[in-house]
């Protein structure tokens, strides 16, 4: 078993890990990226809805709105070679199970100055106006998952960032001097690596990797979702588009595969369990377990009552993810970031992203308490 000594060391080469690990290299010498996939940002980082939020999908929380608003134009500016543009979005109020009016979400994204129109009578045309009581032409784009993926590769090769994939972190200990230790395997065996600060951005792992240390756990909500990918009619094609406010849906293309994808509120999450709850899970096992049956067609039947277009989409494939959320956010659809320093272990922070274009409110925090 090998040991090396670091400044910071990171776990997990999702986006906010890879991010983080980047931003403490401006300011420490020696930093260590963790991933135990073969690659970088393969997982939830690229199994969603790639949506840059500009704060219209929360209503409900004024804060994440807010935060998302203020972030857009930092996110689009940083990662401009990833962001897809070439479709207007469009946000629908429903008359029915709406948390929200639509003259109560124009005058919220009034007050968070977030842009929002009539749309014209021709997208107007394709929602059920029984069910649909306006839309809205919104500024909302996405982005390419596997593009920014190569970003923020070459951005940490730049850097010389130390990155290993295939690194599965079985527990961290306290080490000599202050420091810690991170225990992993890859390919060659066993290793061990110690660091003055360890940040743990592992996503739905962050207990596991708790749990193998005999660190208290964080209350967290996971949900086995499922998320289709469909090639949809061509007056689709061109549009991205929400149902708001409360248990309806999403289409967004999806850049990777030149497809959309589909989110449902009601009917993506297949699977919902608590961490605190017994016995523990490991939710990658259970992904890996789980049998997928998909519920795409439940989907449509659902979404085409407001949109009766999509129901002549075609379903390609689904992504399959654990979506890991605080139990905070069943209250009022907010998407509040977990930052937890010194848990259980001094100078061990635990970091959970609510949404992939916050990542700078993850950043400045870090580089505060730097």
């Amino acid at each position: 078993m090998k040991s090396d000594h670091h400044q910071a060391i990171v776990i997990g080469g999702g986006f906010f890990g890879s991010t983080l690990a980047l931003a403490l290299k401006e300011r420490l010498p020696n930093v260590l990226l963790l991933e135990k996939g073969a690659d970088l940002l393969m997982r939830a980082s690229y199994a969603n809805q790639a949506r840059v939020h500009h704060g219209y999908h929360y209503p409900r929380s004024i804060l994440t709105a807010l935060r998302s608003r203020i972030n857009f134009p930092r996110f689009v500016e940083a990662y401009a070679g990833c962001i897809h543009k070439s479709f207007r979005k469009y946000y629908a109020i429903s008359k029915v199970f709406s948390n929200v009016t639509a003259a109560q979400f124009k005058a919220f994204c009034d007050r968070i100055e977030a842009p929002a129109e009539p749309a014209p009578d021709g997208i107007k045309k394709l929602f059920n106006p029984d069910l649909v009581e306006e839309v809205f032409a919104v500024q909302e784009w996405a982005f390419d998952s596997t593009k920014l993926r190569r970003i923020v590769k070459e951005l940490l090769a730049q850097s010389e960032v130390t990155v290993l994939l295939g690194a599965r972190v079985g527990r961290i200990r306290p080490g000599a001097d202050s420091t810690l230790t991170v225990e992993f395997t890859d390919s060659s065996g066993e290793h061990s690596a110690s660091a003055d600060r360890v940040y743990n951005c592992t996503y739905s792992q962050i207990n596991r990797i708790l749990s193998d240390s005999g660190l208290p756990l964080i209350r967290l909500r996971h949900e086995l979702t499922e998320m289709p990918l469909l090639e949809v009619p061509d007056e689709l094609r061109s549009l991205g588009i929400t149902i708001m406010c409360g248990p309806f849906f999403s289409l967004m293309p999806f850049p990777p595969e030149g497809l959309h994808s589909l989110h449902h509120v009601r009917y993506t999450p297949h699977f919902s369990w608590s961490d605190g709850d017994a016995p523990y899970r490991d939710s990658d096992r259970f992904l890996r377990q789980h049998s997928n049956r998909s519920g795409f067609r439940t989907m449509i039947a659902d979404a085409r009552r407001y949109l009766p277009v999509i129901g002549d989409s075609r379903h390609v494939d689904s992504l399959w993810e654990i979506k890991t959320i605080l139990p905070l956010s069943d209250l009022d659809d907010s998407r509040p970031i977990l930052f937890k320093s010194d848990h259980g272990l001094s100078n061990l922070t635990c970091i959970l992203g609510g949404k992939i274009d916050n990542v700078f409110d993850v950043l400045d925090e870090v580089e505060d308490r730097l």
